[in-house]
């Protein structure tokens, strides 16, 4: 926190922020004076490097080769994930595995190479190791993809965390993406990136770095293969990235370069290598498959701030009514807690909250309740009283319970990375299920105080239980999100096991799809934001995180109409779909705006609600497959490099493609197609890529295109379930899957597959099963014929 920064949180964002200012000026220092005792000054270091190769040591799926002064584990699992770890460094512990470490592959051989290297040489890549401890990731046609150059240790003399350097190489033509979400991508360009969840203080936009959600994983495509790299080390570090350069004519080419650099812990890492798709299944297959939300959670949600009670949450949902404007669940923030305590409610503003919440849901209204992980330290307060026995507090290193300034005043903060904390926090969710909540948003997770500015509320030197190992903040910042919602996962499946839990969070680290998805934070609320909020969701998606989504409306006043709308209509098409009104300004309710903007609002929450069978579909197979719903142009042809250049344009799933419109005015836009036919589902004219295509962007929609050939499942007018059929070119052939719902338990649904075959003027479809080909048992309308 600099001078500037002290001087917003005591002025800034007004009386409310002003009048935490000082408390927070106070936690700050209060904060590093108990690193200044609690952290070693370091002093001299002493570099390292790991010398000449000495021999090697075969084993199951790959071995141990020995340097001079380090040792290197390969190891090739039966998912077709490559580990390796430095110094002794094993798979597990690892907050980002799902259980165990995969068993290795009997058939991957750690064999002897040229100039006293070794090599792995496996079904879908080899490793090459230098008698100098450099490693090539390659192909089994032998293509370079990535080249990392031997690591470099500094560790202190006096002892403790020692800090590392890892420089790599990547082909000229690659292109960076990932690295959690990041603002200014999806395309990750030259630049340093921290890794360490921040709360920047403000809302953010394309140059704001880092954010809410950082994480190691690197997903890097190339013309030869894509192939994504995990770092498995939850410290703070830095990723410096320069994209190559290709040398015209007969110039030499520059390859890429990133540079990674930790303040300590293990030298671990994974590597897959493959397409997209099986890169994500893959990583699907080792960190977890992503949470499945309920049905209801694919809709429209909303998020009305402000100290109203339940006369306003009934005003709130009975206007959407009114106006026909689709609504699934409605949000409250932590204004509705009693005092800011966590786990109650306020009874004199919700005194029949749970009456309310019933008669909610028969109207197919959720409500979703905010949790932080700050506990106000006020004893008495059944949560501080409960926690406190329980010894579940995080502490310093003199053992006082480390305290930080929230908006409910002076707060004390659990140590998830503890799961005895866990189970107990996951108990308190009960009174939230008795209260009606049937979700849970997961809010300044990072931890971060109101006005921190980039700071953490915890000391670095806060000591965690790292799951019995002991550690420090410098190593749990980046997990305790992810830790939390663990134990609100676990907790909510223990208490309701009928149902599927749903939550998500602000913040996170490798792995959190298990639990849930996440959101975005406070997005600027101009038009540069747009690109932050996409850039967020692909990002996230490239790392596993499938269900994701920023607000719509904003919470730094209010958008100007068309900007509300553009935001609207891109909020549609995205995973988590929350709009936000209500004090600070966040361009208030449709129906404020005027007639036109209503009648175009309407609009794209109905669209939304028409395509909810599709998002249903894309959430189940994003289970399956770790495939996420949004994804870049590029997904299914990596190869494309034009298609790699594209950021202002997705696709959600496999037959739609979604152009927003991130800048005001004008009347059209330009989009680039992946290879196909691809028809406007609204004018339903078609065009063919790859290319570009002129399209017109009225106010009133965003410009979609539909694959030739897709099956695409919608609601019907009438409710029912309807399969969009989109002509197939010509002696082509298409179709697509349909996942009813089977709500909101653990029922494993059946995966529906179609096949549409043009017939001269006609589309025939047909339901393909084990016995046969059948007639769809749903309503088909074909479009794109004419």
């Amino acid at each position: 926190m600099d001078g500037r920064d002290l001087v917003r949180s005591v002025s800034g964002g007004g009386s409310g922020r002003a009048a935490h200012g000082f408390r927070t000026v106070r936690a700050a220092w209060r904060r590093r004076r108990i690193d200044a005792a609690g952290l070693p000054p370091r002093g001299a270091e002493r570099a390292r490097v790991p010398g000449l190769v000495q021999g090697a040591e075969p084993g199951p799926g790959g071995g141990l080769i020995r340097f001079g002064r380090s040792e290197l584990r390969i190891t090739v699992t039966v998912s077709g994930a490559v580990f390796w770890g430095w110094d002794g460094a094993d798979p597990e512990p690892s907050y980002a595995l799902a259980g165990a470490c995969p068993e290795p592959d009997p058939r991957a051989v750690l064999e002897p190479d040229k100039d006293g290297g070794w090599r792995v040489v496996a079904e879908r890549v080899t490793v090459v190791v230098s008698r100098h401890g450099a490693l090539e990731v390659c192909t089994p046609g032998g293509v370079v993809l990535r080249r990392e150059m031997p690591p470099r240790w500094w560790e202190p003399d006096g002892g403790g965390a020692g800090r590392w350097l890892q420089r790599s190489e990547v082909a000229a033509d690659a292109r960076f993406f990932g690295l959690g979400g990041r603002a200014a991508g999806p395309r990750l360009r030259d630049g340093t990136y921290r890794l360490w969840n921040t709360d920047p203080g403000r809302a953010f936009g394309p140059g704001d770095d880092p954010l809410h959600v950082t994480m190691p994983v690197q997903m890097v495509v190339a013309d030869a293969a894509t192939h994504l790299m995990f770092h498995d080390n939850t410290w703070d570090g830095t990723v410096t990235l320069r994209e190559g350069e290709e040398g015209a004519g007969s110039g030499h080419d520059r390859a890429g370069r990133c540079e990674l650099r930790m303040d300590g812990g293990p030298l671990r890492c994974w590597v897959m290598v493959g397409t997209p798709a099986r890169v994500l299944l893959t990583w699907a297959a080792l960190t977890g498959a992503p949470a499945l939300p309920p049905a209801w959670a694919l809709g429209h949600q909303h998020l009305r701030r402000g100290p109203g009670g339940e006369q306003e949450l009934r005003r709130t949902v009975t206007a959407h009514q009114e106006r026909d404007l689709p609504l699934d669940a409605v949000h409250l923030d932590a204004g509705h807690h009693d005092r800011h305590q966590v786990f109650t409610v306020d009874q004199e503003r919700f005194p029949k909250l749970p009456v309310l919440a019933e008669e909610l849901r028969r109207d197919g209204v959720r409500l979703v309740s905010a949790v932080g992980p700050a506990v106000k330290a006020v004893p008495g307060g059944a949560v501080y009283d409960s926690g406190s026995a329980l010894d579940a507090f995080v502490r310093d290193g003199a053992g006082r319970t480390v305290r930080g300034e929230v908006r409910a005043g002076e707060s004390v903060f659990p140590d998830f990375t503890h799961a005895r904390v866990r189970k107990w926090w996951g108990g308190l969710y009960e009174e939230r299920l008795e209260q009606g909540f049937a979700g849970f948003w997961h809010d300044m997770d990072e931890p971060t105080s109101f006005s921190a500015f980039g700071e953490t509320t915890l000391p670095r030197s806060a000591r965690h239980a790292v799951e019995g190992r002991g550690g420090d903040h410098r190593e749990a910042h980046n997990v305790y999100a992810l830790c939390m919602a663990r134990a609100g996962y676990e907790g909510l499946r223990e208490l309701s096991p009928q149902e599927r839990p749903f939550l998500f969070s602000r913040s996170g680290w490798a792995g959190m799809q298990r639990y849930g998805g996440a959101w975005s934070g406070e997005v600027a609320p101009g038009w540069p934001g747009l690109r932050a909020a996409l850039s967020l969701v692909l990002g996230m998606g490239l790392c596993g995180v499938p269900y994701s989504g920023p607000d719509v409306g904003g919470p730094d006043g209010g958008p100007s109409p068309e900007l509300y709308l553009r935001r609207l209509q891109l909020g549609a098409y995205l995973p988590l779909f929350r709009t936000h009104a209500g004090p600070p300004a966040g361009g208030g309710e449709p129906w404020e705006s005027g007639t036109e903007v209503l009648r175009h609002a309407r609009g794209a929450l109905l669209e939304r609600r028409r395509l909810l069978p599709y998002f249903v579909t894309l959430a189940y197979l994003a289970r399956r497959t770790g495939a996420p719903y949004v994804r870049p142009l590029w997904w299914g042809a990596p190869e494309d490099r034009a298609l790699r250049e594209c950021e202002d344009a997705f696709l959600l799933g496999d037959h739609l493609l979604a152009a927003p419109v991130l800048g005001p005015g004008g009347e059209g836009r330009t989009v680039r197609l992946p290879r196909g036919r691809w028809y406007d589902t609204v004018t339903e004219e078609a065009f063919e890529g790859p290319g570009r295509a002129r399209l017109d962007t009225p106010l009133s929609r965003i410009p979609v295109l539909a694959r030739a050939g897709a099956v695409v499942p919608v609601r019907g007018a009438d409710g029912a379930l309807e399969l969009e059929v989109w002509a197939p070119v010509q002696g082509r052939t298409g179709g697509g899957l349909v996942v009813q719902d089977a709500g909101d338990g653990w029922a494993e649904p059946e995966i529906e597959r179609y096949t549409a075959r043009r017939q001269g003027r006609r589309v025939v479809v047909t339901r393909e099963r084990e016995d046969g080909a059948a007639e769809p048992p749903h309503r088909v309308r074909v479009r794109g014929l004419g």
